[in-house]
């Protein structure tokens, strides 16, 4: 799957263990199990996700796990096998609506280096593929786009597509509260994106 050109993960939306394996074997190992919900917007920081799971069996029991952990509160829950991706770079991008300045996309180091490095850039929208590559300029953690541990440069281009993309989506949607690409892990020099969070109004 793909948007704007830029890779997406496949995935599967389940609501079993078994349909989570099922899922897992059609996917590939090793893979990634989430517990998700309307309602459910921190996943990490409420244990409701599992990495490097290696087999059907390991899938099927941090299933049952991750259903366990859900609350009422949650509403209805399902279950989003994906494959695990992983890169010694990330990337965060989305929408943050400033009460002065109105909607901004965003761009920035993520990963363990995100709050300690603190390296963002805003744009208002409508976002350029101009202003989407002076955005990625505006960073100040260059050489993490560079060539880095023998992986290749971060293609612009499709960090870009990213921004655009956003910002188109700000404009369709005036409804969109907040937007969350994050992390946008690179692979290949190519950025993923492994988890996405839209908030709408109301």
């Amino acid at each position: 799957m793909r948007a704007h050109g830029v890779p997406v993960l496949d995935d599967r939306e389940v609501t079993s263990p078994a349909e989570a394996a099922v899922a897992a074997d059609e996917l590939g190992y090793p893979v990634v199990v989430k517990l998700c919900g309307e309602a459910i917007s921190h996943k990490t920081e409420r244990g409701l996700v599992r990495l490097r799971l290696a087999d059907a069996d390991a899938v099927a029991a941090a299933a049952v796990e991750l259903l366990a952990a859900a609350r009422p509160d949650d509403g209805p829950v399902s279950l989003l096998v994906a494959p695990m991706v992983a890169g010694n770079r990330e990337l965060i991008a989305g929408l943050v609506r400033d009460p002065q300045f109105g909607m901004n996309v965003m761009v920035g180091i993520g990963g363990i280096l995100a709050e300690a490095v603190a390296d963002v850039v805003f744009c208002p929208v409508p976002v350029s593929p101009v202003d989407a590559e002076d955005m990625i300029e505006g960073l100040g953690a260059q050489a993490l786009l560079g060539p880095f541990r023998g992986e290749p440069v971060v293609n612009r281009d499709q960090v870009v597509a990213v921004l655009t993309g956003l910002s188109e989506l700000a404009v369709a949607r005036p409804d969109v509260v907040a937007a969350d690409l994050n992390p946008l892990i690179v692979v290949d020099g190519r950025p993923v994106a492994v988890d996405a969070l839209v908030e709408l109004e109301g």
